[in-house]
């Protein structure tokens, strides 16, 4: 991935640290040669100002990421990534099931590394690159098709134990934030023509989001046996995972552990939206299922985490006035450095931005 960008005013000076570093096959699409490819990234830079952003095919791209960012959800990213100090709940008095869970999550924890060796992460910082393919929204319920051509882009994630996290997504054109300072999270692009959406923060650590999780079988995914756990969020979560403008009516997730490796190996998540319109229109219903399978775990300092993944977004809009549409996103995303424990990293570096 690239990281440095030369100082085109002086050749004497030094190279600019890329706030995102950018992969190679973005990088190569701006030109033919080195110096041209540097010279179209220097004036696209440039052209970052509010007053470009009605240009249609750059609104456009902005759409698409909002619309990733709005109605989906941030990318799985610092979920799939995060490492996190474990909450202990005892089994006593537990069902069968719940109990199950318990065990299951508990070697979990053991085949990442450990509790000592996650009790000795406090924070990390990944870079990584991500490509994005999405269909066009379809009405009825017909099959959707993802266009073939990727927008590939590169990320960065912050997170800093307890429950911190800042997201940069670069990504065709487009540069989006999204973190929280374990009080509420937030989203904001760095056009600034729209406010920073704000809201409560949402879990991120495995281990700690199907602590209170139930066995509920045993299915195969990639020639794995593996459990699966379920939760069902309970109401108090989901009013207080919901925002001014709209509902969450229904929120499930499943989670897929290897028996053999003890690791997840899939992630499922399906939630159903009530948002709220003008009182002539009624409200708009978003259901969104999203299927992600985790790969790749490697070992960094006693941890073993996983570099690559792949997401399938389907999302489902209807209601009264709304005629019924359906899209299809997919999201692959591969880890090129992982680094724990950042000297320096603060609390105050995960507040949202100014409005």
């Amino acid at each position: 991935m690239r990281k440095m960008c030369p100082n085109f005013d002086r050749d004497d000076a030094l190279e600019t640290v890329l706030e995102v570093p950018i992969p190679e096959e973005m990088f190569a699409g701006f030109g033919n040669s080195a110096a041209l490819r540097w010279q179209n990234m220097a004036t696209w830079m440039k052209a970052q100002t509010p007053d470009k952003w009605s240009s249609p095919i750059i609104a456009g791209r902005y759409n698409e990421m909002s619309f990733l960012l709005y109605i989906v959800g941030s990318p799985v990213l610092p979920f799939q990534i995060q490492v996190d100090r474990c909450i202990q709940r005892p089994v006593r008095n537990s069902s069968i099931e719940a109990s199950t869970a318990k065990y299951i999550v508990q070697q979990y924890i053991a085949a990442t590394g450990g509790q000592p060796a996650l009790n000795a992460v406090h924070s990390m910082c990944v870079l990584g690159n991500v490509k994005i393919s999405g269909s066009e929204f379809h009405q009825g319920n017909e099959n959707v098709k993802v266009r073939s051509n990727q927008d590939a882009g590169g990320f960065v994630l912050w997170q800093k134990n307890p429950d911190l996290w800042c997201l940069e997504l670069l990504i065709s054109g487009c540069k989006v934030i999204s973190g929280s300072n374990g009080k509420l999270s937030w989203r904001q692009s760095s056009n600034q023509q729209r406010p920073i959406s704000k809201g409560p923060p949402h879990p991120r650590a495995t281990a700690n989001l199907f602590i209170d999780a139930v066995c509920i079988g045993e299915k195969i995914i990639n020639d794995e046996d593996c459990f699966i756990l379920k939760l069902e969020t309970n109401p108090a979560m989901r009013e207080a995972q919901s925002g001014p403008k709209y509902d969450i009516i229904h929120h499930t997730i499943w989670g897929y552990f290897s028996q053999r490796s003890g690791l997840l190996v899939r992630f499922d998540d399906s939630r159903l939206l009530s948002v709220k319109t003008s009182k002539e229109d009624g409200d708009v219903y978003w259901e969104t299922s999203t299927e992600s399978v985790i790969e790749e775990y490697r070992y960094v300092d006693g941890v073993n985490i996983a570099h690559g993944g792949k997401t399938v977004f389907t999302v489902m809009r209807y209601g009264e006035q709304s005629a019924n549409h359906k899209r299809e996103c997919v999201e692959m995303w591969k880890l090129e450095e992982v680094d724990f424990n950042v000297a320096g990293l603060k609390p105050e570096f995960f507040m949202p931005p100014t409005e």
